[in-house]
């Protein structure tokens, strides 16, 4: 209910930001009664006088979740929109925008009964999503600390092989040899950073740890797991990623949400595939076709009706177009075996259903037709 109009509240758009929050509401009849910004500890005391079971729309975002679930708290109906589901519905368009006609566009995609929404994760799904981005972090830090180090070698002869097990096996040798051009600051500088090196492994490896702790105490992720090609890593990310597996209505959807179908420009009858959307999350997408990669590299070493399959893929169409193509088979697995709450069996062998056929009135025997003209 508008404290001022005393209209009663139907929707409401936000536009989330660190300090300043943007409202844009309506009531059932679409029209604005209240657009105005509020900060953060202002914002959710006026969300308390919400009417229960409103609409609270906002952009998906790092700190929508969080919202969600208080709103939801609080007895509110919290939906989450991807950023590029609003645009479409911003009146000023692309040179219009601000936080009100952002929160305006927000407020209106969430009033189309077509519109896909976010579901709003739980604690446990964003601790361990925080888990793989910090992972994400430290392999970036890695091969930066690792290119260094390289650097600082070329720039006095030392080259070595591109595998970090070569410069690593070499590396320690190299600090102490005094035959080589490297002064004494630059031994000092490569000590400190192969034992940043060494730290950044070690970090690395509890963050496996404790993805292979979440894989064995949670039973989805144990079952994706067992997937060709998705493994611990995978799976653990995608079922903390995705949640619900049944907000896709099918497997081909689900597929379509990770990025991993081909683009379409089809018209007229004409149908015009093109490279894949790779819309979605890009971290889940890279551990499907990572995944895939290795399904590849190893399908000849498996006798199941998948790798059979893999295989003559692979020589008919190459290795790289095969491993789309298995990750995106491997997310219609995946979204068969969460939704169904069953193991994940390699042999396999899905079979289509026959098309239904039209009734048939029985046509009678000739014979008995003319008898009974006859008689």
């Amino acid at each position: 209910m508008n404290e001022t109009t005393g209209v009663r509240i139907a929707r409401v758009g936000v536009d989330l930001a660190k300090q300043v929050i943007q409202v844009h509401a309506v009531d059932a009849s679409g029209r604005r009664v209240v657009a105005r910004a509020f900060k953060r500890e202002q914002f959710f005391a006026w969300c308390t006088q919400l009417p229960a079971g409103c609409v609270v729309a906002m952009e998906a975002c790092s700190s929508a979740h969080h919202w969600g679930r208080k709103l939801r708290a609080q007895g509110l109906e919290p939906r989450l929109i991807a950023a590029h589901f609003v645009t479409p519905y911003r009146m000023e368009g692309k040179g219009g925008k601000n936080d009100a006609t952002d929160a305006a566009a927000i407020c209106e995609a969430a009033s189309r009964p077509s519109m896909r929404f976010v579901p709003v994760k739980t604690c446990e799904q964003q601790g361990v999503m925080s888990l793989h981005r910090v992972r994400e972090g430290l392999k970036e830090e890695r091969t930066a600390c690792i290119n260094q180090i390289r650097g600082v070698l070329t720039e006095f002869g030392l080259v070595f092989g591109k595998s970090p097990k070569v410069l690593r096996a070499v590396l320690a040798d190299i600090i102490e040899d005094a035959s080589n051009e490297l002064s004494t600051t630059a031994r000092l500088v490569l000590q400190r950073a192969f034992e940043h090196w060494r730290e950044l492994d070690e970090h690395m490896r509890w963050c496996d740890r404790q993805v292979g702790q979440h894989v064995r105490s949670n039973p989805a992720a144990k079952r994706a797991a067992k997937v060709i090609g998705i493994g611990e890593l995978g799976a653990s990310a995608l079922t903390a990623g995705v949640g619900d597996f049944t907000q896709f209505k099918s497997g081909h959807q689900f597929g379509a949400w990770l990025g991993v179908v081909p683009r379409q420009a089809s018209s007229g009858g004409t149908i015009r595939l093109g490279r894949i959307t790779k819309r979605g999350d890009d971290y889940l997408r890279t551990l499907l076709i990572q995944g895939a990669k290795a399904a590849v590299m190893s399908a000849d070493k498996r006798d199941d009706p998948i790798s059979r399959w893999l295989a003559q893929l692979t020589a008919r169409v190459g290795w790289q177009k095969a491993c789309v193509a298995m990750a995106n088979k491997n997310a219609r697995i995946l979204w068969a075996v969460m939704t169904r709450e069953d193991g994940f069996d390699s042999k396999h062998v899905s079979i289509k259903p026959q098309a239904k056929q039209p009734d048939r009135q029985p046509v009678a025997d000739p014979a008995s037709i003319s008898a009974a003209c006859v008689a």
